[in-house]
């Protein structure tokens, strides 16, 4: 006797058979009736739960989880204060993006960076003009008008900046003035010989 195939339309996950199997389970809450779910053929969540721990564990062995980004690190931004706008501030810090994103954001990012960019000019005029600056942003970004969240940056005091960016323009003069006078006295306690040797070595 040849053997018989059920048809088509009763397969599993065959769409004619979920929609009425959707049908008869609609009919049978609306007389009252218990329902049981139908999962014919499909795992429960605890043998879910099995098969992806020994796929973790599986590649665990392999050495797949080997020498990550951040292994043995402790997860960034964990600080215990919530920022709603982690996600800007880290792909701005990530991709070294400069001029965007909200106000707050980026004079946050300007704020940290001050000294270096002061240092980078080279009068205390232009120090001053660039404190300015600064000072009329952060009280534009406080008004909200661009929208964003808070600015909580704080505004410079032009006198205070321009009096640290004199003492490490000294502390530099004095340090580069220091190198100069002991490669003078090392090149002075050489023979000419020693100098001309040290010459063509640059």
């Amino acid at each position: 006797m040849p053997e018989t195939r059920e048809p088509a339309a009763s397969q599993p996950g065959d769409a004619r058979v979920e929609a009425v199997r959707y049908r008869l389970r609609r009919e049978a809450e609306e007389r009252g009736e218990e329902v049981e779910e139908t999962n014919a053929g499909q795992p429960s969540m605890d043998q879910r739960a099995h098969v992806i721990e020994n796929a973790i564990q599986q590649a665990i062995r392999r050495g797949d989880f080997d020498d990550l980004p951040g292994a043995g690190k402790p997860l960034p931004g964990l600080t215990g204060t919530h920022d709603p706008d982690w996600w800007i501030r880290r792909k701005i810090e990530r991709e070294q993006l400069t001029g965007l994103g909200p106000p707050a954001l980026t004079l946050r990012t300007e704020d940290k960076e001050f000294a270096d960019r002061l240092d980078r000019l080279g009068s205390e005029r232009a120090v001053r003009e660039h404190v300015e600056d600064f000072n009329r942003r952060v009280r534009e970004a406080r008004r909200q008008l661009q929208g964003g969240p808070p600015v909580v940056t704080p505004m410079r005091d032009a006198d205070a900046e321009v009096a640290a960016w004199l003492d490490r323009r000294t502390a530099r003069l004095r340090e580069a003035e220091e190198r100069r006078r002991a490669e003078a006295e090392t090149l002075a306690s050489l023979t000419w010989r020693e100098r001309r040797r040290r010459k063509r070595g640059r």
